[in-house]
């Protein structure tokens, strides 16, 4: 196995966006957490705020071997609305702004590429920034594995993450695992 990659994203609720990445092929760990704000080891409660700046994101360890960089930002594009400013359905705020990361130039040139595909399958302009560099802040223990936990009882969760698992198998079949 070679060398495991990050991504660095953010497309409304974190938990969302992990058990999506959890799922797919080529993804060795998933971890929620805030970024792009500037407060120092903010709490959960400061970023719902929205006055931190933060935005909910998952950093997602990857095999480029299995999963290119490019295909996991298609995945993000492909698996929430990123022609929605600051929301993603009923979660509205900055903290909730869908955002790409970038963690060197060659990200950027592709989270750039990303954006431009995504536009060209979109009728509405995407509205994906790109941003950073930025520091990364782990969310609370109980953030993790939200879904394969907490989540499955959570009302919320189970509303709006099993149509993104819907919309990952049915886009994305040859990068879900079994």
């Amino acid at each position: 196995m070679s060398a495991t990659q990050t991504a660095i994203v953010a497309g409304g609720c974190f938990w969302c966006t992990e058990a999506v990445f959890n799922d797919v092929v080529g993804v060795t760990s998933v971890e929620s957490g805030y970024i792009g704000g500037d407060v120092e080891n903010p709490t959960y409660k400061q970023v719902c705020s929205g006055d931190t700046g933060h935005a909910e994101a998952v950093r997602v360890e990857f095999d480029p071997a299995t999963i290119s960089y490019a295909e996991i930002l298609d995945v993000f594009m492909g698996t929430h609305d990123p022609t929605q400013l600051n929301r993603q359905g009923n979660d509205v705020g900055t903290q909730y702004r869908s955002a790409i990361f970038p963690l060197d130039d060659t990200q950027r040139e592709e989270a750039e590429a990303a954006i431009e595909r995504a536009d060209a399958d979109h009728a509405s302009d995407v509205v994906t920034t790109i941003e950073g560099p930025a520091t990364w802040y782990p969310a609370e223990g109980y953030h993790q594995e939200y879904w394969e936990g907490e989540g499955q009882r959570n009302p919320y969760c189970q509303a709006t993450i099993p149509p993104k698992l819907m919309k990952l198998r049915k886009s994305f079949q040859n990068k879900v695992k079994s």
